[in-house]
């Protein structure tokens, strides 16, 4: 916390300091051009754009949840801080900030349990219309799958280690992860995954391409990952290269 409300003066100075540089350019109408010849002038641009780009993201992201702040006052609070005369004293700056952050706290745990819950119910549509269309077949579990290209070779088990390529999307097409991007199959022991991999790698044989579209509980549940938020289905094309003995193999887990 004391580092946040830190790093949230420092970047409110520099908002004020820019904002007092461009009303004096204003006043003159010249605009006086910024140098970043030397090492130290880079220097100070840097620490500069550094908290300013903070600064910007976390207002934004405030803002997201619904929290604005006026610009002008932090502009006023850093001047009235620099000439000495701060309406507010460091305990008080310590007791609102901490409000603040607690209220961001409740805002984005209010968002992400809405958020969740519109992911469960768009996955529920999704997975119910997926299930129609030709091709695409539906296990006992849950999960949909379709046969991209048959293999021919063996069928990997639970307990088999598996070589594969994939891409993993969410419903709106984003990618999340993809060994294809990274130019580097993945290979894993089969039971050490989610569900919905488990499940769906053992119906294919070595050689096929398929399409897997598992429900959020097939796949990560309520855990919100970043890429991957709660509640999530999941979309994979995966190509399962090889079953591989336990020697030959080498730990990934980028698709756990």
């Amino acid at each position: 916390m004391k580092q946040t409300i830190k790093l949230s003066l420092v970047a409110a100075a520099v908002l004020a300091l820019t904002a007092c540089n461009q009303k004096a350019e204003e006043k003159t109408a010249k605009v006086e051009e910024v140098k970043l010849e030397t090492e130290v002038q880079q220097q100070a641009y840097g620490i500069g754009a550094s908290v300013g780009n903070f600064l910007q993201k976390d207002m934004a992201d405030k803002k997201e949840l619904g929290i604005e702040l006026d610009q002008a006052l932090i502009m006023r609070g850093f001047k009235d801080a620099l000439d000495g005369n701060a309406k507010l004293d460091e305990a008080k700056i310590r007791e609102v900030l901490t409000a603040l952050d607690s209220s961001v706290r409740e805002k984005q745990t209010a968002k992400a349990q809405a958020d969740a819950e519109k992911n469960k119910v768009e996955g529920a549509e999704y997975l119910a219309e997926n299930a129609k269309k030709d091709g695409v077949n539906v296990t006992e579990s849950g999960l949909q799958y379709e046969v991209l290209s048959e293999g021919e070779g063996k069928k990997p088990v639970a307990t088999d280690i598996v070589k594969v390529h994939y891409k993993g999307t969410l419903l709106d097409g984003s990618e999340f992860d993809s060994s294809y991007a990274r130019n580097q199959p993945a290979t894993f022991p089969l039971n050490q995954v989610i569900a919905g991999w488990t499940e769906g790698l053992q119906l294919m044989a070595v050689g096929s391409k398929y399409k897997f579209t598992i429900p959020s509980e097939l796949g990560y549940g309520e855990r919100n990952l970043g890429k991957i938020p709660a509640n999530s289905t999941l979309v994979f094309e995966v190509e399962l290269l090889e079953i591989q003995e336990e020697k030959e193999h080498g730990h990934d887990h980028d698709s756990e």
